[in-house]
């Protein structure tokens, strides 16, 4: 009985985050935009842990930006964490210039995985509009 209350009270828990976990609108349409401007770099998935900006590039970028400007590079927020705070946003897609295909695949697959469906539908439009690119240039 105690091991079907714990589950219960760990699966509402969860239910919790997801809802606190959204799609972050605004940093979707600034991917688009970019997209759009062929402002990207059409790597393959593996390369995100090279690519994807460091945490002194992150706070530099905050220091010289603004943590508004540093959210449009992160697909999702996360309402229980305060929008002051680099840990407000999720699923991050680019490098503070370029939209980087291994970042939104990235972000698609954990998504996935996470079952944010609305953050995964984006990241799988992003994607599908930066393979478009690799075809046309390809």
């Amino acid at each position: 009985m105690r091991a079907r209350a714990q589950r219960r009270q760990g699966l509402a828990a969860e239910s919790r985050h997801k809802v606190a976990v959204k799609l972050n609108q605004r940093a979707y349409d600034h991917a688009r935009s970019l997209i759009e401007a062929h402002r990207v770099v059409l790597d393959d998935r593996d390369a995100w842990s090279e690519h994807r900006p460091r945490a002194a590039d992150e706070n530099r970028y905050i220091d010289e930006h603004g943590l508004a400007a540093y959210g449009r590079w992160y697909l999702a927020v996360d309402d229980e964490h305060d929008e002051d705070t680099k840990s407000h946003y999720k699923f991050p897609y680019g490098d503070f210039e370029k939209v980087h295909r291994c970042g939104v695949l990235s972000a698609e697959v954990r998504a996935g995985q996470q079952k944010y469906l609305d953050i995964e539908q984006a990241a799988a439009h992003l994607h599908g509009m930066l393979d478009g690119l690799m075809a046309a240039t390809g």
